[in-house]
């Protein structure tokens, strides 16, 4: 078995499509600490035969709106100054090139998301700047409202009307591809998915979000969402957080998180599903008690590190998945839309 994962994760092209990585990278640089990520996750990384991360620009609510833009500068400027300590296991990519690139030099590559567009504001002509500095992948909204949508909250909370996308959105989404970038609907309401259906010409991502069919939350996608996500090209990767995996603690487990790709398999097949495990353990530290007013219960990660990542595999292993379906989950379908869309 274990020469069969290895012999998987060496032919595909693997892949974590999520990982707020930067907002650690970012406080711990500020710390006095260098070669954050060599020290604590290239381990990692190593271990479970990673090729690229999708590092995202993650911003918590309470540096907003005033340094918004501040914050997502110095997370872009952390790893920069990391790339430059430690150049020889690590990377950034901007092109579907550099993506290639990595792996045939052995190393990370890492490419930029924004989770939320609060960073821009609502001055389009940044969007341009974040493009110049690396980033690739738009998410307009982390799980709250912005200029440009309504995000999904995780447990029900009381607000007035939901709205799709603002005049600003449709303007981000034009803009944005444009430019080479493309959309991430994980964090929209059902209104914002719909609108961003709607409008992009390019494929359509949903880099960490599972089921709604197996875990009835508004931040899980539904059935239908499913197929119209695949239907423009696109794919969506499982999500690792407990409370998006199942109803209680117990049942949050690998054997569920994996219901959730066997889920979306039998409705769009094996070339749309991915692997964005949106690992938040390591940022857990920083958030206080009383942010968990929003969950229902304290969040936890049902994979322990990427250095778990090959349990995922031995998984699919088990339950039939042929090596061909497995290369497609472990990244090659993620690959497919970078070779898409970006220049």
């Amino acid at each position: 078995m274990e020469k069969k994962i290895a012999s998987l994760h060496e032919n595909a092209f693997v892949i974590d499509a999520h990982f707020d990585l930067l907002m650690d990278v970012e406080i711990q640089r500020a710390r006095g600490r260098k070669k954050v990520i060599e020290t604590d996750y290239l381990p990692g990384f190593k271990t479970s035969g990673i090729n690229l991360i999708v590092a995202s620009i993650f911003i918590e609510s309470e540096f907003l709106p005033e340094m918004g833009l501040r914050k997502a500068l110095a997370q872009i400027h952390s790893l920069y100054e990391e790339i430059d300590e430690s150049s020889h296991h690590i990377m950034m990519c901007k092109t579907y090139e550099d993506v290639r690139k990595a792996k045939q030099e052995n190393k990370i590559g890492f490419l930029l998301s924004l989770e939320g567009i609060e960073p821009i504001g609502h001055d389009l002509r940044l969007l341009r700047i974040f493009y110049e500095l690396g980033v690739r992948i738009v998410g307009l909204v982390w799980s709250r409202r912005n200029y440009a949508a309504d995000g999904s909250h995780f447990t029900p909370v009381r607000e007035g009307t939901k709205g799709g996308l603002t005049a600003f959105g449709i303007e981000v989404i034009e803009e944005a591809e444009k430019l080479g970038m493309f959309i991430d609907v994980s964090h929209l309401n059902d209104e914002g998915v719909a609108d961003v259906l709607k409008t992009a010409k390019k494929p359509v991502i949903a880099s960490h979000s599972n089921a709604r069919a197996l875990m009835p939350t508004m931040r899980n996608i539904s059935d239908e969402q499913i197929r119209q996500i695949a239907a423009t090209g696109g794919v969506i990767g499982i999500n690792a957080a407990s409370m998006l995996v199942a109803e209680d603690d117990d049942k949050s487990n690998l054997e569920h998180l994996i219901n959730h790709l066997d889920h979306m398999v039998k409705i769009v097949g094996a070339k749309h599903v991915g692997i964005g495990l949106d690992l938040c353990d390591m940022v857990m530290k920083y958030i206080s008690p009383n942010d968990f007013g929003k969950f229902e219960r304290i969040p936890f990660d049902v994979i322990k590190g990427h250095e778990s990542f090959k349990e995922i595999t031995k998984e699919l292993i088990k339950r039939g998945y042929d090596d061909e379906a497995i290369e497609c989950i472990l990244g090659n379908n993620f690959l497919r839309v970078y070779e898409e869309v970006l220049k």
